[in-house]
């Protein structure tokens, strides 16, 4: 029996210590990283290979731009390809930099010319390092919305915007929690606002700029510059991108593909929930894939549908339930799940 899924692909701060090693353990021998290592070579980088069978993580090295983007790129990619063949992909989509790995998934890049991407808009990320982006949960410990605490919030997130030698403004709704992003006076303003939450929140995010703001015209500029409109091409499947638009196999720009790609989508915030209500109300899937590498994405995922009222939930428990009963989401990331959703090595071509 077939199962209808959306394949979705995350971003930045999935590959961490317990990922190390995630491509030789899942992925070892597969054909497009010998090609992704040559890439890296020539431009005088280390390799994947290198990179993921290194003998101890760094959290120093691992964080930045140039060098987790096209790990989980690469991760994320060859995760989607080895979906069992009862698995028919109705949609792609993913959050921040899992745009440009949902891309290749749909068929709008190749893998080749996803991993330009990424590992392009990944070095510049990381040689500008402007700003930098928080964490914080907009939900209670049930995940129910609170819609005035959200709009609280983002009023405060304005206010702290507007005062002098601050910047700071929503750079992803990102289920139940709001990813900020700004300078660090902006920053701080907030983390000083706020109370602490579950002991850990306001969280920073090490390595990580100022994404899907207005900060990041510079980056968006040198993007557009370096990787040209060619690169890109209609999907073979459906894609979602951080607005809740679809882009269709035989509706597709090239030139608006790209113009949003190294654009709206790099300067402007990423509504992620968005992404997932239209992914599950347009598609209607039996089940939700979130590709490796990590597994932090699968919460996020979770609230979203809640927050969407999808088959009527409306807290964690409705989402537990659905999830026992039928396996809603499967997370790549983890063993168990993964297991339920992978070809067969004899069964793999």
């Amino acid at each position: 029996m077939t199962r209808r899924a959306v394949v979705i692909c995350p971003g930045r701060g999935t590959y961490n210590r317990a990922e190390l090693g995630y491509l030789a353990r899942h992925h070892a021998g597969a054909p497009f990283l010998p090609v992704f290592d040559d890439r890296r070579a020539a431009e005088g980088q280390e390799t994947l290979t290198a990179l993921d069978g290194a003998a101890r993580f760094s959290a120093k090295t691992y964080a930045r731009g140039d060098v987790a983007s096209p790990l989980i790129y690469a991760s994320s990619l060859l995760d989607a390809r080895t979906l069992a063949g009862d698995v028919e992909v109705v949609a792609v989509t993913g959050n921040s930099m899992g745009w440009y790995t949902a891309l290749a998934v749909a068929g709008a890049v190749t893998p080749e010319g996803g991993f330009e991407v990424v590992n392009t808009m990944g070095r510049l990320m990381h040689e500008h390092m402007i700003g930098g982006q928080l964490v914080y949960p907009v939900v209670d410990a049930d995940w129910r919305d609170d819609p005035a605490r959200r709009a609280a919030l983002l009023a405060q997130v304005a206010e702290i915007d507007a005062r002098a030698g601050c910047r700071l403004g929503l750079s992803i709704a990102l289920g139940g929690m709001l990813v900020l992003a700004g300078n660090e006076a902006g920053l701080s303003a907030f983390e000083a606002a706020v109370p602490t939450v579950e002991g850990r929140f306001p969280m920073r995010l090490p390595g990580h700029a100022a994404f899907h703001t207005d900060m990041q015209a510079s980056v968006a500029e040198a993007g557009r510059a370096a990787l040209p409109r060619d690169l890109f091409g209609a999907p073979e499947r459906p894609v979602i991108d951080g607005r809740g638009r679809i882009w269709w196999p035989h509706g597709t720009d090239r030139a608006a593909l790209h113009d949003y790609t190294l654009g709206a989508q790099v300067i402007t915030p990423y509504d992620f929930t968005r992404a997932i209500t239209v992914a599950a109300r347009e598609f209607a899937p039996d089940l939700f894939i979130v590709t490796g590498p990590g597994t932090t994405l699968g919460g996020a995922v979770a609230q979203s549908l809640i927050l969407a009222g999808w088959q009527g939930m409306t807290c964690k428990a409705d989402f537990e339930e659905a999830q026992n009963a039928r396996g809603l989401l499967a997370a790549m990331g983890r063993d168990d799940q993964r297991r339920d959703v992978i070809c067969r090595k004899g069964d793999r071509t």
